[in-house]
C-alpha cells in the first residue's frame, strides 16, 4: 500500500517520461455486431485504462498483457480500470488491452503500438554493474534510423527514486550517444526501469524500454583476503577468504564458490584436479605436497539471494606450499665448478709462461772415480779434433 507521497512521486515520473512516447491505441469488437465499448484510452502515468460504453453494463473486466506477461485486475463496476503500478511491463514491443463484459459476447480488443519509424529504436540494448557500484549501459542504433538521430537515456533504480537523465554518455566516432557510464549505484530489490528516447529533425524515432533486475547484471568482485595455511606436519593446506564486497547482501551463505589449484611447475596435472566448487568459507586441500608449489585462484556466484548466478572475477593467482629445495644443490655445483675452472687456469698458466726444470732444477751428482779415466779419454776425443785443426803442423808422440 503506497502512502501519498509515494504515490504522487510515482505518477509524476510516469508522466515525464510516457508523456512524449509516440504510440497509438488501434481497437476493434467483434466482426458480428457493432461493440458498445468504445473511446478507449490509456493514462500510462497511473497505469489506467478507461472507455465509454452506450450501454449500462454493471460489471467490466480488463486485461493488458503482451507477449511475456499479463495482468487482469479485479472486475470493476465503472469504466476504469487501474492496472498495480508493479506490473514491470515494457512498451516498446506493443501491449494488448482486453475490455469484456463478464457472461456476455461483449468485448473490445485493443493493440498499443510505439510510433515513429520502423527500424529506428535502438538495438543491443545491456547494462552490466562491476565494482561494487559502477554501471554501463550500452547500445547500437536502430538499423533504419536517420543520420542525425540521437539517443537520451532515462532511467529509475525503484519506484521510490526520482527518474533522471543519463549524466555521462557514451559517443561513436559520429558523436551519436550509444551508452551511458554510471556511478554509485545501488542495487534495490525491485527493478530498474530504462526508457531509451529518439529524436531526428525529420522523422519520429521509435522508443524502447525494458525493465531490469539490476542483481542479475552485477558481475561480482573477486572473493577477499585468500589465505593459503600449510605446515610441514599436517596432510593438507587450510584456505580460507571472505566473500566478495556487494552493496546490498552481507550474508556469507549466498555464494558458491569455485577453487582453481594447479601444481606450479607441472602445468599438465590442470586436467587431472578440476576445480572445486564449495559453499562455505573454507576448504581443505588434501592433495598437498610440501615437495611442490602451487597456484591458487578463485571466484564466486550467487547460489541464493539477490545476487547474480554468473561466475564473477578470478582472485590475482596465489602461490602456497615449500616447493622442491634447490639451493643446496646449486651451491655444491657452483664450488666444484668453481673448484675446476681454478685448476685449468692455473695449468694453463704454468704451461704458457713457466718451465718445469726452471722450476725443479736437476741435483748434481758426486764423480765416479773408478770411470774417471773414461770420462778424461772421452773429453780428450771430444777435444782432439778441434787440436788437430788449429795445429796442423805438430806432431805428438
Amino acid at each position: 500500500m503506497f502512502d501519498t507521497l509515494e504515490l504522487i512521486c510515482m505518477i509524476w515520473w510516469y508522466m515525464m517520461l510516457f508523456h512524449s512516447l509516440h504510440a497509438d491505441i488501434h481497437c476493434m469488437g467483434p466482426e458480428a455486431q457493432e461493440s458498445p465499448i468504445t473511446n478507449v484510452k490509456m493514462d500510462w502515468s497511473k497505469m489506467e485504462l478507461s472507455w465509454e460504453s452506450s450501454k449500462n453494463f454493471s460489471k467490466y473486466k480488463c486485461t493488458i498483457r503482451n507477449r511475456d506477461m499479463e495482468g487482469t485486475p479485479p472486475e470493476v463496476n465503472s469504466t476504469k480500470c487501474r492496472f498495480p503500478l508493479e506490473l514491470y511491463m515494457p512498451l516498446h514491443e506493443g501491449v494488448f488491452l482486453i475490455i469484456e463484459v463478464p457472461n456476455t459476447n461483449i468485448s473490445k480488443h485493443c493493440t498499443f503500438s510505439p510510433g515513429g519509424i520502423n527500424g529506428s529504436a535502438i538495438e543491443n540494448f545491456s547494462c552490466v554493474i562491476y565494482n561494487v557500484s559502477l554501471m554501463n549501459c550500452t547500445w547500437q542504433a536502430g538499423r533504419d534510423a536517420p543520420e542525425d538521430t540521437q539517443y537520451f537515456l532515462y532511467w529509475q533504480n525503484s519506484r521510490y527514486d526520482d527518474a533522471m537523465e543519463c549524466e555521462l554518455y557514451i559517443t561513436d566516432e559520429n558523436g551519436r550517444n550509444t551508452g551511458c557510464r554510471f556511478q554509485n549505484v545501488r542495487i534495490d530489490v525491485n527493478k530498474a526501469y530504462f526508457l531509451v528516447n529518439g529524436s531526428s529533425k525529420d522523422s519520429l524515432i521509435q522508443f524502447y524500454d525494458e525493465y531490469i533486475r539490476l542483481y542479475k547484471i552485477e558481475i561480482l568482485t573477486p572473493p577477499l583476503n585468500v589465505t593459503a595455511n600449510c605446515t610441514t606436519d599436517s596432510v593438507g593446506c587450510i584456505i580460507t577468504w571472505q566473500p566478495p564486497l556487494t552493496s546490498h547482501v552481507e550474508n556469507v551463505k549466498c555464494f558458491q564458490y569455485e577453487i582453481h589449484i594447479q601444481t606450479k611447475d607441472e602445468p599438465k596435472e590442470e586436467e587431472k584436479d578440476p576445480p572445486v566448487r564449495v559453499r562455505s568459507n573454507r576448504y581443505e586441500f588434501q592433495n598437498y605436497n610440501e615437495k611442490k608449489k602451487y597456484i591458487l585462484k578463485m571466484r564466486a556466484r550467487g547460489r541464493s539471494c539477490l545476487i547474480s548466478s554468473n561466475w564473477g572475477e578470478w582472485t590475482e593467482p596465489i602461490e602456497f606450499g615449500q616447493g622442491k629445495d634447490y639451493f643446496i644443490f646449486v651451491v655444491l655445483f657452483l664450488i666444484a665448478l668453481g673448484t675446476i675452472s681454478v685448476t685449468l687456469l692455473q695449468y694453463c698458466l704454468f704451461k704458457r709462461y713457466c718451465s718445469f726444470k726452471s722450476i725443479f732444477p736437476p741435483i748434481p751428482q758426486p764423480r765416479d772415480k773408478f770411470n774417471i779415466s773414461t770420462d778424461e779419454n772421452s773429453q780428450t776425443e771430444y777435444a782432439s779434433p778441434q787440436n788437430k785443426q788449429l795445429y796442423p803442423g805438430s806432431n805428438c808422440g
